[in-house]
């Protein structure tokens, strides 16, 4: 990342949320909110966008891990969580993906600076997977939308499905469109034949 790592605290003790914020300025990274209670890190992530949310578990008004959630359903944020000591049940409950690491107090900038590092790699190769699923998913339904538009053109003009399909080419080419796109004009156009036939 080219340039400062952008990060939001909320932890509802002032000395440790101080301590924070010092030790991710002086390990480079740009301090955007720092907030005490869970609503107002909602509120503070909603105007800065962090990169990364370090977060108390047990913050008033809600708690962490629903501020978390909050914070992810408006967009992708990954989230390091804090807590005063370690908790299995917990941790079991903070399974999402948005999670990516937890501290229990007191925190040390070594222990800090692993946690970021490890948890944006985690947060990256689970986001890029995510993307690469939904690709894969796109091309999928692009594949059928374009089999049924070639079915189409072979019905209509009668001709072979080779032939159907370079004529579905040539239209892409001609106007300078995608194939996916005419494939998506052609069954616009044949269910809006079929519905007329209805009527």
């Amino acid at each position: 990342m080219n340039r400062k790592l952008r990060v939001a605290i909320g932890e509802d003790e002032g000395e440790v949320r101080s301590y924070l914020q010092e030790a991710l300025t002086r390990m480079g990274y740009q301090v955007v909110a720092s907030a005490g209670t869970g609503q107002e890190l909602i509120d503070r992530c909603q105007e800065t966008h962090p990169d990364l949310v370090i977060t108390d578990i047990r913050m008033p008004r809600p708690d962490g891990l629903q501020a978390a959630r909050t914070i992810n359903a408006q967009a992708p944020t990954p989230v390091l969580l804090v807590s005063a000591h370690h908790d299995p049940e917990l941790l079991a409950s903070a399974s999402a993906d948005y999670i990516v690491g937890y501290l229990v107090k007191p925190i040390t900038e070594p222990n800090l600076k692993t946690a970021i590092t490890v948890g944006l790699s985690r947060f990256e190769n689970f986001q890029s997977v995510t993307r690469e699923s939904a690709e894969l998913r796109q091309a999928l339904e692009d594949r059928k939308l374009i089999e049924k538009a070639k079915g189409i053109v072979m019905h209509r003009l009668q001709v072979s499905e080779d032939e159907a399909f370079r004529r579905l080419r040539k239209r892409a080419s001609d106007q300078n469109m995608k194939l996916i796109e005419v494939a998506r004009q052609l069954v616009s156009a044949e269910d809006i034949f079929h519905s007329l036939d209805r009527t």
